[in-house]
């Protein structure tokens, strides 16, 4: 009975019964050795983890190969697999890819390409998005001395056990992955839609540099905005936690926002020995992170939006507004219309992920208001599409999770 368990899926459609057979990869395919002799193709692809197999214009924004190089690259045909040796967080033993632009290119000897035949295309793709050939590929693979790359001999390759079941099980699996692929696909295209819409709402619901009117605006407002320094609406925090009096310590994400440390970090950070030094965060306040990265090239200012008062590290600088609305300066700090400013008086000194920046000058930050009923709007406008990006967001996480589930489920 336990044998008979490991031939069949978890989860399988109505009318197969049959047992799944193990076959190795060399049984099912042949490896691609055809060369690129006399330049007869000159598209050079690539093998991304996260976008497949794609053309490597299009992955380096230029050509990394050229003509002389080229006519040692193998042929890739449509259908062909690929397997790329570098190993990263998004595939831990190098991805398997299927080339599914629909033509022919080549790909550097670096790959292992090979051609299958008696075997559904996108089943043996949907295979290599499961984890149940990777145990196969460390046991005798070898990173060695280039941790970043999994080396693994031609023969060892070959001979990778895969389950399959019958070839008309087969078309059933990789038509349903296939469905569920457009399907994810329809909602992340949905969702990226959202946030070029957004995007572009930020750009031109704020006014440009040196100018009192946005290129976009809701009706019945007409008046010029004004500017106001930070330090005319707001005031540091200085409130410190004594007696521990609050022991939550929240952090600032650029990516996600004020978050509980021990969400962002799995475990807390700070004890309740050095927390009582802390800034005392209540809810709507904002936290400035001195932290730079791509997603916020200056560090991010962030607004509490938990519900609940915590604390923050002396490290961040904390203020409170008042006369403004909370969501309208939310907004603008997700502009880039601020970074001018923070890098001209700013300075990333010895810790090039971090920009330094006086109090004095930070406080005196320009901003443009327009009146507060406007100011409003604009909040509200963004909360909406906030809350739309978010729903979507969620759409794509689900099916993501769908997908993951019958991965696991699906396949021995």
């Amino acid at each position: 009975m336990t044998e008979h368990k490991k031939l069949q899926p978890e989860i399988r459609f109505a009318g197969f019964t049959d047992d799944w057979e193990q076959r190795k990869l060399n049984e099912i395919s042949i490896k691609v050795i055809d060369k690129n002799v006399n330049n007869e193709f000159w598209e050079t692809f690539t093998n991304s983890a996260e976008l497949g197999v794609i053309s490597q214009r299009d992955f380096f924004d230029k050509d990394i190969s050229n003509s002389e190089n080229i006519n040692n690259y193998y042929i890739v045909k449509n259908n062909d697999f690929i397997y790329n040796p570098r190993i990263s967080n998004f595939a831990p033993v190098g991805p398997i890819r299927r080339n599914k632009l629909g033509r022919t290119g080549v790909m550097s000897p670096l790959y292992y390409v090979f051609r299958t035949s008696g075997v559904d295309h996108r089943f043996l793709e949907t295979f290599f998005e499961t984890t149940k050939w990777h145990d196969y590929m460390k046991l005798n693979g070898d990173t060695g001395a280039r941790a970043d790359r999994l080396s693994i001999k031609d023969s060892l390759f070959e001979k990778m056990p895969i389950m399959f079941p019958s070839l008309e099980e087969q078309t059933q699996i990789g038509n349903f992955f296939k469905q569920l692929d457009d399907t994810i696909a329809l909602h992340q295209r949905t969702l990226e839609k959202y946030q070029k819409l957004k995007i572009s709402y930020l750009e031109k619901m704020f006014p440009k540099e040196n100018e009192l009117y946005p290129e976009l605006r809701f009706p019945n407002f007409t008046d010029a905005w004004e500017q106001r320094k930070l330090n005319e609406i707001s005031i540091k925090v200085i409130d410190k936690n004594v007696n521990n009096e609050f022991w939550e310590t929240f952090t600032n994400s650029a990516e996600l926002g004020v978050i509980s440390q021990r969400d962002f970090f799995d475990k807390d950070i700070s004890n309740s020995e050095n927390i009582n030094n802390y800034y005392i965060v209540k809810n709507n306040d904002f936290i400035y992170n001195p932290r730079i990265s791509n997603f916020a090239p200056v560090g991010p200012i962030r607004r509490n939006k938990l519900g609940r008062t915590g604390v923050m590290s002396p490290l961040y600088y904390v203020f409170r507004t008042s006369g403004v609305d909370h969501r309208f300066l939310e907004t603008f700090f997700e502009t880039t219309k601020w970074h001018d400013y923070m890098k001209l008086n700013g300075d990333t000194g010895a810790r090039a992920d971090r920009l330094s920046i006086k109090d004095s000058l930070f406080e005196k930050m320009p901003i443009m208001f327009p009146s507060l009923e406007e100011q409003t709007q604009i909040g509200n406008f963004f909360k909406q599409l906030d809350d739309t990006i978010a729903l979507h967001q969620r759409e794509v996480e689900k099916y993501k999770k769908i997908k993951q589930s019958y991965l696991e489920k699906m396949f021995i």
